[in-house]
């Protein structure tokens, strides 16, 4: 059975759940505690040198470090439902905009807190290397990050779904987004019609609370 590295509390392995329950695929859970930098433990490193979750153990005993790899490998080995498209341009309309919110959302929001939060002082960049915090990048990530919410407010309109009218990996990077800004006190406001109105909906699923 596949083992899931995860941190409860963490936007990254929050993905990998969210994939795993809607592919309904059995696995086990080990919780790394990373307030207690236990990411950086020799036990750890010898599982993911990059001192990051999630990590999937798959069933042939490799171990996938990023959500990238383990998005593809559940796509294979469980196709259906199918998360990264069916068609052709499907896969490229769901990889673009999964993408796109990866870049102009999740990296955002990381950008402004790690620069910024005092318990990650010198730790602005996951992994195994310490990176000093800059306080012009938590402001930038601010703003890159209103900029997020209303361009999905724009995509959005009469829309279901981020793309290719299906509930995709780009649905599940945009939910796991959306809820992360509140760590540095961003939401969708009342501008937001179709943003808050998605996230409703992405609510109904019982994955999204996994």
């Amino acid at each position: 059975m596949m083992t899931l590295y995860d941190c409860a509390t963490a936007p990254s392995p929050r993905r990998a759940r969210i994939f795993l329950a809607e592919k309904g695929i059995a696995h086990h859970t080990v919780q790394i505690d990373l307030r207690n930098a236990e990411q950086m433990s020799s036990a750890f490193r010898a599982i993911n040198p990059q001192c990051t979750v999630p990590a999937l153990q798959t069933d042939e005993g490799t171990v996938l470090t990023d959500n990238a790899a383990i998005a593809a490998y559940l796509e294979a080995h469980t196709p259906n439902p199918p998360l990264l498209g069916v068609s052709a341009l499907d896969k490229a309309e769901i990889a673009s905009w999964n993408w796109r919110v990866e870049f102009e959302g999740l990296m955002a929001i990381a950008e402004a807190l790690r620069n910024s939060a005092p318990a990650m002082l010198n730790r602005a960049l996951p992994g195994p290397v310490d990176y000093a915090q800059i306080p012009a990048l938590a402001q930038r990530g601010l703003a890159r990050i209103q900029q997020f919410m209303n361009m999905l407010e724009t995509r959005l309109e009469g829309r279901d779904f981020i793309a290719a009218n299906q509930f995709s990996v780009a649905d599940i990077t945009a939910v796991v987004a959306v809820d992360f800004a509140r760590v540095v006190r961003v939401k969708p406001g009342d501008a937001h019609v179709n943003l808050r109105r998605w996230r409703e909906g992405m609510g109904l699923r019982g994955s999204v609370g996994a």
